[in-house]
C-alpha cells in the first residue's frame, strides 16, 4: 500500500497526464484489437470465398462427368486438385500437376465441404483449403481448392507494425498534449497558491488574481477573494472591538482606583458609606460590562444553545411584568398565537436591551407591539418611544459595538453602547433582522423572526 502511494504521482498535473494517457491507451488497445481481428476476418473471408467458389465450379463439372485432366485456375484461386475415393489424383491445375494428394481433410457424412488453413507447398506462406465432395458417374471425388494467405498475412503483418509505432506515438502526443493544458489551466491555481501563502494577519489587505477567463478557477479566484475580504472585515472587527473593550474597561477601573486611594489618604468613617456606594456601583456597572462583553464572545463564537417554539406574546408579559422602577410605563399592544422557534433567554435578553434603550430616550411614552406578517411568514416585534428619535444616518450605525449617539454619550445614561449591538446578533442567530425604522414622533426598533411551522409543540 505504501509503495503504491509512493509511485502513484502527487501532483494533480501529472494525475491527469497519468489518467488521461491510460485511459487512451485502453481505448487504443481495444481498437486495435478489433481493427486487426476484423481485418483478418474479412481476407479470411475473402479467401475463403475464392476458394470455395472455385471448388464448387469443378464440382459441378464432375459432377456432369466433363472434368478435364488439366484445370484451368479461375480469378483468387491458387491450385485446384481432384482425387478419388482411393487418393488417386484424377484432375490438377497445372501447379499441381504429378504431385500428390495436398490433404487427407474431407467433408464428415452429411457435410459437402470442409475448410483449413495449411501449407500444402510447405512454402513460407498460407494456404487457404476448401475440400468439396462431388459425385462422379464412376463414383465420389474430393475437389480441393486453395487461395493464398499471403496478401493477408502481409496485411495483418503491416497492420500490426503501424498500430505498434503509430499507438505509443500518439499516446506520447496525448501525454504531451495533457500535461500542456493541464499546466495552463493550473497556472492561475498555482498563482493563488503562492498569493495566499503570502497573506498573514497583518496582510490581509491582499487579494489573489483573478484570471481573465471566465471558468471555474476564476469563480474561485473571486470566492477566495470574498472570503477573505470577510476575513478582513471580521480581524479589523475584533481589532476594534479589543481596543474599544479596553477602553471601557480602563474607564471603570480607574475610577474604582481613585476612589479606593482616596479612601486610604482620607480615612474618615463618616465617608465610608458614600464612597462604599459609589464603588458598589462602578463594580455593578463594571461586572455588567464584563457580562456584555462574554456574550458578544459567545455569540460570536456561535455556541450551540437549546431553541424550541416560544410563544411571543407570553415572553413579552413576562418579561415587561419581571422589569421593575421603570421610569416610563410599557404599553402592551400584542396579537396572540405567534410562535418563533429559539432561545428563552437569549430572546428575552434582546427585548430587554430594547426595552432599556427606549426607557435611557423615551419622554413619556413607550410601546411595545407585536404582530405576524403573513406576506413574508415573519413575526415583527416592536418597541416605539416618544423621544428625540434616531437620524437617517445613524439608523445603521446604532447597532454597531461601542456607538453612542450625541445625546446619548454621556455613560451615566447611555451605556456602553452594546446593548443595541447585542440584539442585533442575537436576532442574526435566530435568522432574523433588527432594523431601526422611521417613526414621526420618536424612535421605532424593530425584531422580525420566522414563523414557526404550524403544529410545532410548545416545550
Amino acid at each position: 500500500m505504501r509503495l503504491g502511494r509512493r509511485l502513484w504521482p502527487g501532483s494533480v498535473r501529472a494525475r491527469a497526464t497519468l489518467g488521461a494517457t491510460a485511459v487512451v491507451a485502453v481505448a487504443l488497445a481495444a481498437a486495435s484489437f478489433a481493427l486487426l481481428g476484423i481485418l483478418h476476418s474479412n481476407l479470411q473471408r475473402s479467401a475463403n470465398d475464392a476458394a470455395t467458389q472455385q471448388a464448387d465450379t469443378v464440382g459441378r463439372l464432375a459432377t456432369q462427368g466433363k472434368l478435364p485432366d488439366l484445370l484451368p485456375l479461375a480469378h483468387g484461386a491458387d491450385f485446384i486438385q481432384v482425387v478419388d475415393a482411393e487418393g488417386r489424383v484424377v484432375a490438377a491445375s497445372q501447379n499441381l500437376s504429378g504431385r500428390p494428394p495436398v490433404g487427407h481433410v474431407r467433408p464428415h457424412r452429411g457435410e459437402l465441404r470442409a475448410t483449413w488453413s495449411g501449407e500444402p507447398f510447405h512454402d513460407e506462406h498460407r494456404q487457404r483449403i476448401v475440400a468439396v465432395t462431388a459425385q462422379t458417374p464412376t463414383g465420389k471425388v474430393t475437389v480441393y481448392a486453395g487461395t493464398s494467405l499471403r496478401d493477408a498475412d502481409q496485411a495483418d503483418e503491416i497492420t500490426a507494425v503501424a498500430l505498434g509505432i503509430g499507438t505509443p506515438l500518439l499516446l506520447a502526443t496525448v501525454a504531451l498534449v495533457t500535461w500542456w493544458v493541464t499546466g495552463r489551466a493550473l497556472r492561475p491555481v498555482e498563482a493563488i497558491r503562492s498569493e495566499v501563502a503570502e497573506i498573514t494577519g497583518h496582510a490581509l489587505h491582499r487579494r489573489v488574481p483573478v484570471p481573465d477567463a471566465q471558468d471555474e478557477v476564476a469563480r474561485l479566484a473571486r470566492t477566495m477573494n470574498a472570503t477573505l475580504d470577510r476575513l478582513e472585515d471580521a480581524v479589523v472587527r475584533q481589532r476594534r472591538f479589543i481596543a474599544d473593550a479596553s477602553h471601557e474597561l480602563r474607564s471603570p477601573i480607574t475610577v474604582l482606583r481613585t476612589q479606593l486611594e482616596v479612601a486610604l489618604a482620607h480615612p474618615d468613617p463618616a465617608l465610608w458609606p458614600d464612597l462604599v456606594s459609589e464603588v458598589l456601583e462602578d463594580t455593578v456597572r463594571l461586572q455588567d460590562l464584563a457580562a456584555d462583553l462574554l456574550l458578544l464572545a459567545r455569540l460570536d463564537a456561535a455556541e450551540p444553545v437549546e431553541s424550541g417554539p416560544l410563544e411571543l406574546a407570553d415572553l413579552c408579559r413576562t418579561t415587561v411584568a419581571a422589569r421593575h422602577g421603570d421610569r416610563v410605563p410599557v404599553g402592551l399592544r400584542l396579537e396572540p398565537g405567534i410562535t418563533v422557534e429559539g432561545n428563552r433567554g437569549r430572546l428575552t435578553r434582546l427585548l430587554t436591551n430594547l426595552l432599556d434603550n427606549a426607557q435611557r430616550h423615551a419622554d413619556e411614552h413607550i410601546e411595545l407591539a407585536l404582530h405576524a406578517d403573513a406576506a413574508t411568514g415573519t413575526a415583527a416585534l416592536e418597541v416605539t418611544d416618544d423621544g428625540p428619535g434616531i437620524p437617517d444616518a445613524d439608523r445603521d450605525r446604532v447597532f454597531e459595538r461601542f456607538t453612542r449617539l450625541d445625546d446619548a454619550r454621556s455613560r451615566d445614561l447611555g451605556g456602553a453602547g452594546l446593548g443595541l449591538a447585542i440584539a442585533r446578533d442575537i436576532a442574526t442567530h435566530h435568522h432574523g433582522t433588527l432594523t431601526a425604522e422611521p417613526h414621526p414622533r420618536g424612535a421605532r426598533i424593530v425584531a422580525r423572526f420566522p414563523l414557526s411551522p404550524p403544529g410545532a409543540e410548545m416545550p
